[in-house]
């Protein structure tokens, strides 16, 4: 839910099926920011990596971002589907799906990624 006085910057954002959502992850604290490398997942069995090659929240600033479905809106609501934050978590802005530079879809479709999320994901 936007602020009331927002509700015109969502106007079209319907006709989009997907945004990204960048938030403050303000449930963090200042000593779990400080974490530098981890386990993804949790898993020892996996190497420990830095944290800003996961999607781990303890990041040295806590700034979440998710791709999420829109499934409504309403007038200062926007219904999401998979946004991966606490209720009452502070928005910070939301932007459109694909992105475009010049009239040129931004869509990746041959990326790299390491082998132990290939694990995870198998």
């Amino acid at each position: 839910m936007l602020n009331k006085e927002l509700a015109k910057a969502l106007d079209s954002i319907e006709d989009f099926s997907n945004v990204f959502i960048i938030f403050w992850m303000h449930k963090i604290s200042k000593t779990e920011s400080m974490v530098l490398q981890a386990h993804p997942l949790g898993r020892v069995e996996l190497p420990a990596v830095g944290v800003l090659a996961t999607r781990a929240p303890t990041r040295p600033n806590p700034i979440g971002l998710t791709l999420v479905e829109i499934v409504k809106r309403e007038d200062n609501i926007l219904w999401v589907r998979g946004l991966d934050a606490f209720n009452g978590t502070p928005v910070l802005d939301i932007k459109p799906y694909p992105d475009w530079e010049r009239g040129r879809w931004i869509i990746v479709k041959d990326f790299r990624a390491p082998e132990w999320l290939r694990k995870i994901n198998k």
